[in-house]
């Protein structure tokens, strides 16, 4: 089970082939669907030179979810300095 909340975006009311990640309120990535190469890509703004993709929706979520919790991992050390 995704520790991201995902949301379907949509314009007008119309579901697009894209997706928002939430952890709270802050938008942690999105995945969306590259028809013309058949992949999901997913990016996230807290990193904006960081990328990847997956073969299905499930592979790209995984995948950001994966490089998520390693790039917080590296924050470790300041959230423990004050206990």
């Amino acid at each position: 089970m995704s520790r991201i909340r995902w949301q379907q975006d949509e314009v007008a009311g119309v579901p697009l082939k894209r997706h928002m990640g939430f952890v709270g309120a802050v938008e942690v990535g999105s995945v969306a669907y590259d028809g013309s190469n058949r992949f999901w890509i997913w990016s996230t703004p807290l990193q904006e030179d960081v990328w990847g993709y997956g073969s299905t929706e499930d592979a790209a979520k995984a995948a950001l979810e994966h490089w998520l919790v390693a790039w917080l991992e590296n924050f470790r050390p300041f959230f423990q300095a004050g206990a």
